[in-house]
């Protein structure tokens, strides 16, 4: 099919087969998630070494667990920020402009942290990071879905190839940007961030005439004067917080568990919403219900994954014999792993659970598994516990990580799916921003836990997390049957 072919914007795209039998819109949007997750992910993986690295290194020169506490309080308001974007694509500008418009915040983040130097530039630039990346990941998901109707067969495989692009961006990122840190220096590593982000959006931007119209609709605008109340809501906010910045409420080394309590408050109200509604039914609200401890093991994994860009990495830096042949490895090169194993192991996992059909395991069995699976590799750190310097095997690394991606193929790509079926009709928005609240809330924790951790007595808290985690999966395993049931057929 050539261009002048092509369906116009906005049209059915079902004959549209330009991108790997996929809408060439397909191919834009890919580019634009590939550079995004490259960009986000190669400075998250620069981010714990520059916060911590003493000023003669280059670094910030804070103690570690200020430098995990930020890390941990930016990745939890990136996953709170996805809520703001579906509300602003929802009630303000659509889903592409909205994409459009995140983009661009993420590049100017990382900008400010290539020129601006010192803390100034850390909390300019991360705000403006994880704003953006909020937006970008709820708009560019419905700018997907919005290329395909409700019964085109394709579109399972459309958002498989979609985020296969988050997953070669994750691994590229941070190869790229642990060579420039190493050869350069932490600024032009954040630097080539920054153009990784003006090379995605320069392809957008070549392409977004391709997209569908119905991706600029705005589903429920706001009325005459509605954004009055919504804007003094964030200016109260942000002086609330610069305050408490100020009179020292707020600190570095808390910031993680002010975000994780600020998430927990906000999913304990939406469960209260959607548990006492009367315009729930009480099918729904027993699907709600059986969410609770599905929500809880999300958190479970989120809060030890995550730590692979604060403990894992200083683990790396300081622990991991990373010389190879005469070269040693840059530290950010351990980040690369995870997502590799992923795009491994995806096509893998999709025709496993294709070919199980109705005997696969059940979702809660995966969620029990994918939390377990956090457990059994924290635990698999203890073999090399106690030791000093660099002397961990860059192979157990590999292992620890591979398991990892094992335990993430379990629940995170079935989180979001299920949390797109599982709630009531009126609050379907709701329910999803729950499973994103979910991540939110253990990536924060992540940074409140890896606070915990010190290399002299490193057994003690990988073995505790790891044993909790394990215990937390097994009675999630129990619960399983029940959970099920509450479901009311829901798979």
């Amino acid at each position: 099919m050539t261009t002048a072919d092509a369906p116009d914007p906005g049209q059915d795209f079902s004959a549209d087969r330009r991108f790997f039998g996929h809408p060439l819109a397909l191919a834009n949007l890919f580019s634009v998630e590939l550079w995004e997750r490259f960009s986000f992910y190669g400075m998250q993986a620069v981010m714990t070494l520059y916060l911590y690295y003493q000023v003669a290194e280059g670094g910030l020169g804070l103690e570690k667990s200020e430098a995990t506490s930020i890390v941990g309080a930016y990745a939890g308001t990136v996953y709170l920020a996805c809520v703001a974007g579906a509300w602003i694509a929802d009630r303000l500008l659509g889903a592409e402009r909205t994409l459009f418009g995140a983009a661009c915040i993420v590049m100017l983040g990382h900008l400010a942290l290539a020129v601006i130097p010192g803390i100034a530039g850390v909390a300019v630039g991360l705000s403006l990071v994880a704003l953006g990346s909020g937006g970008v990941k709820t708009a560019a998901t419905s700018v997907v879905g919005s290329l395909y109707r409700r019964d085109d067969p394709r579109a399972d495989a459309g958002f498989s190839i979609f985020y296969m692009g988050v997953n070669i961006g994750a691994l590229v990122g941070p190869l790229l940007t642990g060579l420039t840190r190493t050869t350069f220096g932490f600024h032009w590593a954040f630097g080539l961030a920054a153009v990784g982000m003006a090379v995605g959006l320069g392809i957008y931007v070549t392409g977004r005439k391709n997209l569908p119209d119905s991706a600029s609709v705005v589903p429920n605008p706001l009325p005459r004067g509605g954004l009055t109340r919504p804007v003094m809501g964030v200016v109260v906010v942000g002086v609330v917080v610069a305050l408490l910045f100020v009179t020292g409420v707020l600190t570095a080394e808390n910031l993680s568990t002010a975000v994780a309590i600020v998430v927990a408050v906000i999913a304990v109200g939406i469960f209260t919403v959607l548990l006492s509604s009367p315009r729930v039914t009480s099918v729904e609200r027993s699907r709600v219900r059986s969410f609770i401890p599905m929500f809880l093991a999300s958190v479970v994994f989120w809060s030890l994954f995550q730590q692979q860009f604060s403990v894992v990495e200083i683990y790396a830096d300081e622990r991991l014999d990373r010389v190879i042949g005469g070269w040693e490895m840059p530290t950010e090169f351990v980040n690369s792993l995870e997502p590799f194993f992923v795009i491994v192991l995806a096509p893998l996992f999709a025709v496993l659970w294709t070919r199980l059909g109705e005997r696969g395991p059940s979702t809660p069995v995966k969620f029990a598994i994918g939390a377990a699976g956090m457990g059994a590799a924290f635990l698999l750190f203890l073999p090399w516990a106690g030791g000093t310097g660099n002397t961990t095997p860059l192979l157990a690394i590999i292992l620890i990580l591979l398991v990892f991606a094992l335990a993430e193929m379990n629940l995170s790509p079935v989180g979001l799916s299920l949390s797109t079926r599982i709630g009531p009709a009126l609050f379907r928005n709701q329910t999803v921003a729950l499973y994103y609240l979910s991540v939110s809330l253990g990536s924060a924790l992540a940074g409140t836990l890896a606070k915990l951790y010190d290399p002299t007595v490193e057994g003690t808290y990988f073995s505790v997390l790891g044993v909790v985690a394990l215990v937390l999966g097994g009675v999630l395993l129990a619960l399983a049957p029940w959970v099920k049931r509450a479901m009311q057929g829901v798979r």
